[in-house]
Formats: structure tokens, sequence, C-alpha cells
């Protein structure tokens, strides 16, 4: 591992409480947040890949994964399969409830788009 720190035991707290606060208790409480690796290109004229730290569930079709970049820096993305990914539209997090909080609702915008509802900018 490089020398970017693991994910705190409240690290997952606070992403299982904004979990709760999206989807509600009962779809929270079934979701499992793995602990994983993920391997990122941390500057774009980086030619090597550093392996990070990430946390990695998944909600009905969707997958979310949030990777540790810095001491406190984020990365996040979701994805329905491995051609439809998208992230938040911001490279990196200083917050991890901030990048949470923005990752979960550019998914929900995501969601209400592919269930063909309007309204939602």
């Amino acid at each position: 591992m490089s020398g970017i720190p693991e994910f705190s035991e409240s690290d997952i707290k606070l992403v299982q409480a904004t979990l709760k606060e999206r989807f509600g208790a009962q779809v929270a409480g079934q979701v499992e947040i793995k602990e994983v690796e993920t391997e990122v290109r941390l500057s774009p004229g980086d030619r090597e890949l550093t392996v990070c730290p990430a946390l990695f569930w998944i909600v009905g079709d969707c997958a979310f994964v949030v990777s540790r970049t810095g001491l406190a820096e984020y990365r996040a993305m979701f994805y329905y399969s491995v051609k439809d990914r998208f992230a938040t539209g911001k490279e990196t997090y200083d917050n991890l409830g901030d990048c949470i909080i923005s990752l979960l609702k550019v998914q929900e915008e995501e969601e209400a788009k592919r269930r063909g509802e309007t309204g939602i900018q």
C-alpha cells in the first residue's frame, strides 16, 4: 500500500449514516460497505498508478466507489456497468462527508433521469 491512510471506523460510520439518510434505514441496513483497493493516477501527468484505499458498496443496480487519494483527499464515482460510469464533476474533495453527499446527489439525479422524471436540474 502507498503511504495513504486507510479509512477509519468513524469514516465508515459517516458513510453508513449518509446512506441511511439517502436511502432510508431499511435499504441502508442491507448495504455492505467493503474496504477495497483501487489503482488511481493521482495527477494527470503520472505514468504510474497508485494503490489507494477505497470503500465500495452496491445499492440496487448501482455500485459506488470512494477512493482516498491522500491524507484528506477523496475521489468518488458510481456506475451501472463498465461503460456506464459517472463522477461528481469535481476531481477531488478534502472532506469525506462532502464527497459522499455530492456522490449520492449526482447518483440520485441520474436515477431520476433513468426513471424518466423531470424537474431535477
